[in-house]
This record gives C-alpha cells, structure tokens and sequence, in this order.
C-alpha cells in the first residue's frame, strides 16, 4: 500500500483490508509500504490473480513489454503500433528516459557554481588581506623569505579557516538532509525509503569535509603568487 493509504485508514504492514467491488468482498493482506506518489500516495499493487476476483474485474490501463536480447526495440514498436492502430499508443522506455540524468546534472552544475562563488569570494578576502600586510611581506623577504615560503604563509592564512569551516558545514548539512527531505515526503503524503537518506559513507563524509580546505587553498592561490611575486623594494614602500 502507499503511505497515504496507510495514514488515512490507521493500516500498518501486516494488517488486513477488504476490498469491496460490487457484491464481493476481497479480504488482502498488506505485505509491504510502496513509494508511489499517485493519487496522493493513495494506491495499491497487487498481483492480477487478486484482482481477478473483483467484480467486474478491473482491466490494465497499460502493458509493458521486455524484449528478448537481440531484438529491435524501434523495430518491434512501429510493427505493434501498426497492429494496434491509431486509437492505442505506443511509447519506447530507454535507459535514461526517466529525466532522471538531467537532474543530477543539474544538480551538479549548482555544485560546481556554489563552489566558484565560494572560491571566489575567499580570493576577493584573501586579496584585501595581502594588500594590507604587503608591508610586512616586504620585511620578511628582506630578511630572506624565498618566494614558496610566501606562497605558503598566504595559504596558510585561510587553510585553517577553510577546514574548520568544512567539519561545522559537513554535518549541518547533512543534519539539514535528513530534516528537509522527510518534511518534503510528509507533505506529498508519501514514505521516503532509508535509502533516500543514508547516502552519506564515511569516505564521502571525510571528502566533503575537506573540499572546504581544497576552496580555500584554490582561492588563496592567485593572491599568494602576487604576494610571492611583489618585488621587495615595492613591498616596504606600500603603507
């Protein structure tokens, strides 16, 4: 049954409902909470010898037809839409046909823009920073500091910042997925699999917990080779 079934009529996995249809009474039992967003999660499946017993018996809507390995699938289409006419339709499932794909690409394009922008605004502060201690670049190149050690220093001023803010942000995000998602699945009247939202291993965890050092370092980088770059002769004159 679907959750929105369940929720009306106070049913669990389990329990036994009767279908009524015209003078029969079909008693069924509930084997298992379907995800199904039709009709506002109000729906059943069941197998075709149960529906059988209905009075008059329900007829299918639709068919789905596997092809054996080697067969055309546009091929076998044109040849059934010919035989069925024009009053039936006919459609072909391809792998990816979902739109599920586009989704997730989209999803990923925002990831990517998210990211940039965060880049970017770790370059913009990370570039008033050095402007301000540009002096104080100058004294310690005087005093021998080779470039690398300049590029370092300069990435080292916002490193510590990025990874603090990758564990804090990590988990709150993943404490907000598992809020939004359920509140999201409440509302369209349907169950949400465990699936949904164990989607976090330790590995990926650990991983996003570092991109927010890998942003800051990619965004520091432009900024430290100027620094790094800064003659030092202009360094100790800058105010």
């Amino acid at each position: 049954m679907g959750t929105g079934f369940l929720t009306d009529t106070g049913k669990s996995v389990g329990d036994t409902v009767t279908i009524v249809s015209g003078s029969r009474l079909v008693p069924v039992k509930i084997v298992g909470e379907v995800f199904d967003t039709d009709n506002n999660g109000i729906a059943m499946i069941t197998d075709w010898q149960t529906l059988a017993q209905t009075e008059p018996g329900p007829m299918p809507g639709f068919y789905d037809v596997a092809l054996r390995p080697g067969t055309s699938a546009v091929s076998y289409l044109h040849a059934l839409q010919r035989r069925l006419g024009g009053q039936y339709g006919v459609g072909l499932n391809l792998p990816g046909s979902s739109g599920l794909p586009v989704v997730i690409g989209l999803i990923g394009i925002l990831t990517l823009l998210l990211a940039t922008v965060a880049g970017l605004g770790v370059l913009n502060t990370v570039v008033l920073h050095t402007r301000e201690r540009v002096h104080d670049l100058g004294v310690f190149k005087a005093i021998g500091m080779t470039p690398r050690q300049a590029i370092a220093m300069v990435v080292c001023w916002v490193a510590g910042t990025g990874l603090v803010a990758g564990v804090i942000a990590v988990p709150a995000g993943i404490a907000l997925h598992h809020y939004v998602l359920p509140a999201m699945a409440a509302a369209a009247n349907v169950g949400l699999p465990a699936s949904f939202l164990h989607v976090y291993g330790g590995w990926l965890v650990a991983a996003l917990g570092l991109a927010g050092l890998v942003i800051a370092v990619a965004g520091a980088l432009l900024p430290a080779s100027w620094a790094a770059g800064t003659r030092t002769a202009t360094a100790l004159r800058a105010e």
